[in-house]
């Protein structure tokens, strides 16, 4: 299971709806409310995210993000719109938002993103704020690289960072 930061602990506590959805990187668990999604994580894999015990199946307070990301695979939505309520510190936050500057199909290093949040000696804190991120996909850290453009962490696995860049550039029939 992944391990959580302290402040991310309030959303195990937090009675959210969660529900899964297959996608073409494999099941991903959606949990959130009505102020917004909270979490998207992969369900499968090295480090599954899992629902808490006190969440509750259920698809319609989530049905607008599962719809978006099912257009998103076929390509045909490059920008996410939904109501989004991550859970972190302020750097973490600041990380966060700014992934969805980053454009469809594009790459960013680490160094660069570090600099855009103004911290540009912070290289590492800000890689670790991106693997951080609750909400994936929809937060595309999957589009941030290392400086020397080589495809470096992600927590959905590196396999699935190849293919949503794929998918985002056209290189991945879904």
């Amino acid at each position: 299971m992944v391990a959580l930061h302290e402040k991310q602990l309030r959303a195990s506590e937090e009675k959210l709806a969660y529900t899964y959805v297959e996608s073409p990187v494999g099941r991903l668990l959606l949990a959130g409310d009505d102020r917004g999604l909270w979490i998207l994580g992969f369900a499968d894999g090295r480090d599954p995210v899992r629902p808490a015990d006190a969440w509750r199946e259920a698809r319609g307070p989530l049905a607008e993000a599962a719809r978006q990301l099912d257009v998103y695979f076929r390509r045909e939505l490059r920008a996410f719109d939904l109501a989004l309520h991550p859970v972190g510190s302020e750097f973490q936050l600041s990380v966060w938002n700014a992934l969805p500057t980053i454009p469809y199909g594009e790459t960013l290093s680490y160094g660069e993103l570090a600099r855009r949040v103004g911290r540009p000696a912070a290289v590492r804190a800000v890689g670790a704020a991106n693997g951080a991120n609750p909400i994936a996909i929809v937060l595309p850290c999957h589009r941030v690289i290392g400086s020397d453009g080589k495809l470096v962490g992600y927590g959905g696995g590196l396999p699935n960072k190849v293919k949503l860049l794929a998918l985002e550039r056209g290189d991945l029939f879904v």
